[in-house]
């Protein structure tokens, strides 16, 4: 047995078996992957590696096992799933994520199927048993990736440590002591107020760092940099978790034109401009943004950067990602009944109206562009309806908080 010094958790013990998986290129690889990308221009803290968060992912299933009082074995595998959890990460993790076609989970599969990492675990699992858990099957599968799970409450401390943002503590000991087994993972009514809690600290967290408006940008112009990589078959899709953060950093600035000037600009933090944007809450269903699919995407850049005389390649617009917020549908035991946070939580029914107030649809463009877009007007390019109420909505919005 051996012990790993963690910055959020303290301690941390590993069994000779888990030094084994841990001791892997594809485990040892998550080292060198940052948790929030390119985040750390933003918060210069924020340089923590998928490495950490794996076994502080870890270390909260085996608490949640032990509270549970989960037999040898259940604890045992569901310790190794929040090891393996994040595996199939590529390249500063959910940046690259956007521009594949496959999540992360479907590549976490491949990794663990085709790998050495995957030979390792054959001598002591069940390989498909793992890969279940990991997507979220079967009660141990909701303790990795549910609506209120160990994975999420480790990312949330972990970020809000590293980059300073007080918004992501949330109360982890009381999520866990009142988790419980009816068939399904539920939570006690007594944890209600920590479940909130945990959907507060991930409403704020989104404009405050993951969706960051300058993240956003550093983002965006990475991403252009991959697309451009993959499209040219320099970077193969299928295998991204092969990458680290220093392959594509260091191939990219290899590269002439386009790619090797984009990445000079990120190196010196020489950023894009948002030169328009278009709130969520200003349309009639802001579900529609969300919709919208990338060929229109293009076909928009490439006509507005025809209108206004600029190169495509550097006209980005930029969807935000914000997620579906599932603690909403976190199962409750109340008494006899199992019910949806979202049934006994007003806070709930306030942030699902309230959680589109932060997002809007940006155009990024050079700053020597700028001056270009002094009138320019984004439902002349997307068909999106603008929202006829708009005042009355808010005002409906602010009543109920």
């Amino acid at each position: 047995m051996k012990f790993i010094r963690d910055s959020v958790h303290g301690n941390l013990h590993l069994d000779d078996f888990e030094i084994k998986l841990v001791d892997t290129a594809q485990i040892q690889r998550l080292r060198r992957i940052k948790q929030l990308g390119f985040t750390s221009l933003i918060y210069p803290g924020a340089n923590h590696s998928r490495f950490e968060h794996s076994i502080g992912t870890m270390y909260l299933a085996s608490r949640l096992a032990d509270h549970l009082k989960l037999d040898t074995d259940k604890k045992r595998i569901l310790r190794t799933c929040a090891l393996l959890h994040d595996a199939g990460h590529g390249p500063f993790s959910h940046v690259s994520e956007a521009v594949l076609d496959e999540a992360h989970e479907v590549l976490t599969a491949r990794v663990i199927k085709n790998s050495h990492l995957g030979e390792l675990l054959s001598e002591e699992f069940d390989l498909n048993q793992i890969i279940d858990i990991i997507n979220g099957k079967s009660v141990l599968g909701q303790a990795i990736s549910g609506e209120l799970d160990v994975d999420r409450m480790d990312y949330l401390l972990r970020d809000s440590h590293y980059t300073g943002v007080a918004y992501g503590i949330i109360d982890v000991e009381r999520l866990i002591y009142n988790m419980k087994l009816e068939n399904n993972l539920v939570l006690d009514k007594k944890g209600v107020q920590a479940a909130e809690s945990t959907l507060l600290a991930r409403y704020f967290m989104y404009p405050s760092v993951y969706q960051h408006h300058t993240t956003r940008i550093v983002n965006a112009m990475f991403r252009r940099c991959l697309r451009k990589l993959i499209d040219r078959k320099e970077v193969d899709a299928k295998t991204i978790y092969k990458y680290d953060d220093a392959d594509i950093i260091t191939l990219s600035r290899n590269k002439s034109g386009f790619v090797g000037e984009m990445m000079n600009k990120l190196d010196n933090r020489d950023l894009l401009k948002n030169v328009s944007s278009l709130k969520l809450s200003d349309l009639e269903d802001p579900q529609q943004c969300f919709k919208i699919k990338r060929e229109v995407l293009k076909k928009a850049e490439k006509e507005i950067a025809e209108d206004l005389d600029l190169p495509e390649d550097y006209l980005i617009i930029n969807m935000p990602e914000y997620p579906s917020f599932d603690e909403m549908r976190t199962l409750v035991s109340v008494g006899d009944a199992i019910v949806n946070l979202s049934e006994i939580s007003s806070i709930v029914g306030a942030l699902r109206d309230a959680r589109f107030n932060h997002a809007d649809l940006c155009l990024y463009v050079p700053e020597e562009h700028t001056h270009k877009f002094d009138n320019f007007n984004f439902y002349d390019y997307l068909n999106l309806p603008e929202q006829k109420n708009r005042h009355n909505k808010q005002m409906r919005l602010v009543s109920s908080l």
